[in-house]
Parts: structure tokens; sequence; C-alpha cells
């Protein structure tokens, strides 16, 4: 439609057809209009006249035509868009056509179109948000994941992006996790932090667990998680969420997540990556080229603006490195170790049976009785069901067995049973050229043969002994079931006793021994 007011003004100020059509771009039959209207009732100034009397002077023959059609209701049809993703203008279309029109036209889809156009163009403002420096950090994790690749069994697990973006001067952070769970999220902060030296006042996360919880269940209200409100509290900074189904509250970290999906994921998972180690150095080498060789619209790349209007601004980083603090009451079992997160600390065996204490940070666990700190061992990560045992903390009964499986164990085991038993343990090692080869020989024997009966063990070894024979676990089985008493058992080889008179002034050498002609002559005399 014409605008007639502007008409209007350029034909008092007397001006062309030709340039008023130019200007207003309008028609030259819209100029003579209002001319004539200027004409008949003797305008001399556009102030006098209202936008009714334009309306009435000039009516819109498209505004006749429009009463004949059934209007829809586009703002429901909006609202309906913004709460449902899956909604769309041909599901609404149809809902407005399949309605009642009450004797009017309906419009086609092909016009239905352009009238949502036309009032989203002029209702669905959305309002420029101007960030201060150094305020705000929003956070995310990334929708697109990139896979690793076990490099012996082959298995494939998916590594999960995290990014920081500063909306002001737009650097971005990004780190990738295995997982998304809280572990991750509080270090990738912690991270964060360091890598653009220094606090924000305010973080901007989105709404998963791993931030927010509703108190209870229903409640639409959401509360920052302890653990992620100890962060806040260690970096003197605020947890301030995105509302819920808001994505325009965040939309840097959106455009931020966008440009990884892009610049990062999309470059880096057509190769093949077995360590999430050698993944986070191709990461920082993209963020790199982000944010240093990137230049925007006005020729500056993120981080000349960051370190230029924005690091100045941040508060300086706490003295020490933030570290997840847990306090759990556990109790020692009967090996005096206690069990945390699927790993096993040891604590003094006169502990063992007791609730204890237990304070877990990322490096340590401290255990506590009452007040005073029992132990404190480095905490174990990785596979599940480590030990970690301090040598004080076992029992002098226990200190024997931290060899097992090995030569010194099973040799210390046949001591309990007689030295033929070592003797033969020892023969059974010695022939293998990996000894190790031997420790399930030697278990057998000592487990299996001499569990019930350790004396007769002990006879069957001595017998093999003196017949110098080949020690296997069949040749003990069968010689242990041909002793079926005392009588039966071998004895060690003993040599005989020596004959000869010692101590005769007629030795001439050691155990040597010459007799007399007197001897000899005894012997003949016969006895009347």
């Amino acid at each position: 439609m014409a605008d007639y007011r502007a008409i209007l003004e350029l034909v008092l100020a007397g001006r062309g057809y030709s340039e008023i059509a130019a200007v207003a771009a309008c028609s030259r039959r819209d100029v003579s209009r209002v001319k004539q209207a200027v004409t008949e009732r003797g305008l001399a100034s556009a102030a006098a006249v209202s936008d009714a009397d334009l309306a009435e002077w000039f009516p819109d023959g498209r505004r006749r035509v429009s009463e004949e059609y059934e209007q829809p209701d586009l703002a429901r049809v909006l609202a309906t868009m913004r709460a449902n993703r899956h909604f769309t203008l041909l599901l609404g279309w149809r809902r407005y056509a399949d309605g009642d029109a009450a004797g009017k036209k309906k419009y086609g889809y092909s016009q239905f179109c352009a009238l949502f156009a036309d009032y989203v163009r002029s209702n669905d403002l959305v309002a420029t948000l101007h960030h201060e420096p150094g305020r705000a950090m929003l956070v995310d994790w990334a929708g697109d994941t990139i896979d690793l690749v076990d490099s012996v069994t082959g298995g494939v697990t998916r590594a999960v992006l995290f990014v920081a973006v500063l909306p002001f001067s737009g650097t971005l952070f990004c780190r990738a996790y295995m997982n998304m769970k809280s572990e991750s999220w509080l270090d990738a902060h912690v991270r964060a932090f360091a890598f653009y030296g220094g606090v924000v006042a305010i973080v901007v996360p989105d709404n998963p667990t791993t931030s927010t919880h509703q108190r209870a269940k229903g409640d639409k209200a959401r509360v920052v998680n302890a653990r992620y409100q100890q962060l806040a509290d260690h970096y003197q900074t605020a947890i301030v969420p995105a509302r819920s189904r808001k994505p325009r509250d965040k939309a840097a970290a959106e455009n931020a997540v966008n440009i990884v999906n892009k610049r990062v994921i999309g470059y880096l998972e057509g190769e093949v990556w077995t360590g999430l180690a050698e993944l986070n150095e191709a990461i920082e080498e993209r963020v790199w080229e982000i944010n240093h060789d990137l230049r925007r619209a006005d020729d500056t790349t993120r981080w000349e603006r960051f370190t230029a209007e924005e690091a100045p601004l941040l508060a300086p980083l706490p003295d020490t490195r933030f570290e997840e603090v847990q306090w759990k009451e556990l109790k020692a079992g009967r090996n005096y170790h206690l069990t945390a997160d699927y790993q096993h600390y040891s604590v003094p065996y006169r502990l063992a049976g007791r609730l204890l204490r237990v304070r877990l940070t990322a490096a340590t666990v401290t255990v506590f009785d009452g007040v005073d700190i029992v132990c404190e061992h480095r905490r174990l990560k990785g596979r599940k069901g480590q030990y970690s045992t301090l040598a004080e903390h076992v029992p002098a009964q226990h200190r024997d067995v931290d060899g097992l499986w090995s030569r010194r164990w099973f040799v210390d085991r046949a001591h309990a049973f007689g030295p033929a038993t070592v003797t033969v343990i020892e023969q059974i090692l010695d022939r293998h050229v990996i000894e190790a080869q031997g420790y399930l020989d030697c278990q057998n024997i000592l487990s299996g043969l001499g569990k019930r009966n350790r004396p007769r063990l002990e006879a069957a070894c001595q017998e093999l002994v003196n017949r110098n024979g080949h020690a296997t676990y069949s040749m003990l089985k069968r010689i242990m079931a041909a002793i079926d008493s005392d009588a039966k058992r071998a004895r060690p080889n003993v040599a005989a006793a020596s004959t000869v008179r010692r101590g005769d002034p007629k030795a001439v050498g050691p155990d040597v021994f010459v007799r007399d002609a007197s001897h000899y002559g005894a012997d003949e005399q016969v006895t009347p």
C-alpha cells in the first residue's frame, strides 16, 4: 500500500510527478489521487491531516477483500511453534482450513504463509543483547561427539566436548571428556578459568542435572547443585542459569557450539583417535586458530579484543586450584580396607570394623577417626577395584603374603610342610626355563595334595628325594597313595655306622688299624 502521508508532504512541497513517484516508491496514479484531494479540500499543511483522514480519503481496497475471508489466529500459531518444535505451518494451515468458516472464505496455503511472515516481521521482535566485557562466561556441552577407538579391543566410545565463550570478545574454550558427569563438568570450568587467566562475574550454564536441579518433582524453580556452588564460592563468581527453553538467553553459547561443530569436530572427526590426551591436543590447535587467526568484520581477532578490552577486567584467580571435597562415612572391612568409589584404601588393622569419616578430593583420600587424621592416600583412578595398602597398616601375620605367586611365596609355604617339601618345590621351579611356568604345579601340590595331610605330603616328598626321582604332581600322588601307615613312611637316608674301634694305639692312620702278632697267636691256642 502506498504511503499517502509521504506523498502528501511531497505534493505540498511542490515536487513533480516523477520525483514523487521515485521518492515515495508509488505510482503516478497515487500521486494524482493525492493532488486531487489537496485541491478539493484546499490543504496547505500535512500536519493538519490525521491518519484517520488519510484512511477515509484513500481507502485500501484489499481491506474490503479481506473482510470476505476468515482471519487465522496467527498469534496462536506463533506461540504453538515456539512451544512445539515439531509444529509446522502446514499443520497450522490445515487446522485453520478445517475450522468453522462462519460463511466466509478460507485462505489458501501460500497466502496463509505470506500472512504469517508479515505477522512475524511486525510482532516476533528480538531485543539485541549488549554484553559487558568480563562480565559473563557462557558454558554448554556441544551436541555432536567425536569417536575414540580402543587400540586393543577396537571398541568405540564417544567423547563429548565442553564449550565456554566470553560473549563480549567471542573468545572460546573447548575440551573433550569421556562423559558429561559432574566431575567432568567441574574440571572443565576450572580449566576454562585457567585458560582465560581470570574469573568472570557470572557463569551462565544451561539447565543440565550437573548444574541445577528441582527442589521437588514438578516444581518449576531450579536451584544450583551443591557441588557446583562450591566451585562458584571458591572462585567468587555467581551461577545464573539460562531460562528453560529460552535459547536466545545464551545465543553466544549456541553460536560458539556451532563454530565448534564446524571448525573443530568437522575437521577432526575424519581421523582415528585412540586417546583423549591426543584428541585434546588437536582440539587446542583448532581453538588457537579460531581465537588467533580468524578475523571478523571489524578486522580484529577474538584474542586481540579479549586481551585489549576484556582480560584486564577479569577478577584474579584464587591462590589454590579448586578441588572438589566430598565427605563420606565408610566402614573399614575385615581386611582393614575401606571402599570409596570402587577403590580400596587401607587403615590401621586395629580399626577394622569401625565407622570412619573420609574426605575425598581429586588428588587425596584422608581418613579421620573422630577429629584425628588416621592416614592419607593418593586417590586411585582408572580401573575399578584397585588397592592402596600402606605397610604400617598390615598386621605381622599378614606381611608375608605380599609376594603372592612368586618363588619366595611358594618356598615359604613349603617350609610349613618340611625340608623335603622345600626341596621338591625348589626342584620344580629350577627345572623350568620360565620360572612362572612351574607356579601352577607348586600350587597343585601344596594346596591340593597337602591341604588335608601335610605329614603324608612331606613323607612322599622325602621318598621322592631318596629315590632321586623326577618331582611331579602325579608321582607324588602315587607315592602318597602307597603310604597308609607310619611304618611305610620314608626316612632320610643316613650313612651306616663304622665298625672300627677308635682310639687303638696301633692305628697308623685315620680309621685304619693293624693287628699285631699277639692277636693271632691268642686265637690259635687250644683249650684242653
